[in-house]
């Protein structure tokens, strides 16, 4: 027997517990050519656009792919940072933050991110995770309204992915936490915090949420209801009155109606009717991206004051601010539960010798 198979008749490696931060992904750069495999790959998921496959397909290769390109590099281009992609920098330093707090009290848990499109893809961090020890997985989507178009998106590219292996590592799945109180203090920590800092404070509060076909809610995605609840529970915590605050839906895309009211007809409307000022805060987002930065911080901005609108602030979001890495850290150890109980183990510990061992070694 080889050493190779000697040291695979063994488990080898301690069973450490794996976290994986599932987030929806971004492009390897601000430029047509890096834009168009990213959203071959996005707007080719069968979860997020529900219609005709054929017709789909050619409208996708002969129509989209060739003009959206150019414009959404244009996009990108306004937001990125000299590290690079707004949505991988902040992704990648929660996840720094949330490891370094976990390890504090369990050394053994591992803790890694990866994008449902894009690089580093989901895929690629479960192997990475297995290859570092990890028999156990938690997999928490950093969206915290369950939508299938996003949450179901990234259970379709992992579980299939763990079934290639012999060895399935065990797998649980955060639920969705849009009114856990970890969730909701942290933004209104991060929404009270900004308010406090502004010179003017805001005629109306906007709330805007990523939107989806109605009719994907009228199929039974929850996900409406969900940010109805988030709203519900941030109320009475934000530091302005219910009244001056306005529950949204942004990114619509197609002719189909999505979740209304939109936000962008809220905003030109909100400057209309003399509404002065406005702030936009965006609670469905866990870090700010293209639809936060630019939709709401450059387009927003430009809608509201063309339609009469004076003063305008956009909300960062929960990115990695310590209220949110202490409320994720919170959320992960009650979904890690008993997996966090107990020293971690390695095949030396076990009293009894491997027979494949034994084999080799006689």
């Amino acid at each position: 027997m080889n050493k190779k198979s000697c040291e695979f008749g063994c488990r080898g490696s301690r069973d450490k517990v794996g976290v994986l931060l599932a987030q929806l992904g971004t492009p390897d750069a601000p430029t047509p050519g890096k834009l168009r495999p990213y959203l071959r790959q996005f707007l080719s998921d069968r979860r997020v656009i529900e219609v005709n496959r054929v017709l789909w397909w050619l409208l996708l290769n002969c129509v989209i792919l060739v003009t959206r390109p150019r414009r959404s590099a244009r996009l990108y281009k306004r937001i990125w940072q000299k590290e690079g992609s707004p949505l991988l920098v902040i992704t990648r330093r929660q996840t720094e933050g949330v490891a370094e707090r976990l390890r504090r009290e369990y050394p053994n848990v591992e803790v890694e991110f990866g994008m449902r499109y894009g690089k580093p893809s989901l895929e690629s961090s479960v192997d990475k995770l297995i290859e570092r020890g990890c028999s156990k997985i938690l997999l928490f989507p950093m969206y915290p309204q369950y939508a299938a178009a996003t949450t179901a998106s990234t259970y379709d590219a992992v579980f299939p992915h763990l079934l290639k292996r012999r060895w399935v590592p065990t797998l649980r799945v955060a639920e969705p936490y849009f009114a856990h109180p970890a969730y909701v203090g942290a933004l209104a920590t991060v929404i009270n915090e900004h308010l406090s800092k502004m010179e003017w404070q805001p005629d109306r509060l906007v709330l805007s949420y990523h939107g989806v076909p109605e009719k994907y809610v009228t199929k039974g995605d929850p996900y409406c209801c969900q940010c109805v609840e988030t709203t519900a529970a941030l109320l009475p915590r934000v530091s302005l009155p219910k009244e001056r605050i306005i529950h949204t839906f942004q990114s619509r895309f197609g002719r189909d109606p999505w979740l209304q009211p939109y936000t962008d007809e809220t905003l030109e409307h909100l400057g209309e009717e003399g509404i002065g000022s406005v702030a936009v805060a965006a609670p469905g987002f866990t870090a700010d991206c293209l639809e936060t930065l630019d939709e709401l911080g450059n387009e927003g901005e430009e809608q509201f004051h063309e339609a009469g609108g004076k003063r305008y602030s956009l909300i960062p979001c929960l990115n990695d601010h310590p209220a949110w890495l202490d409320g994720m850290t919170e959320i992960l150890k009650q979904e890690l539960g008993s997996w966090l109980e107990g020293p971690a183990r390695s095949a030396s510990d076990c009293a009894i010798s491997c027979p494949l061992k034994q084999a080799a070694n006689g």
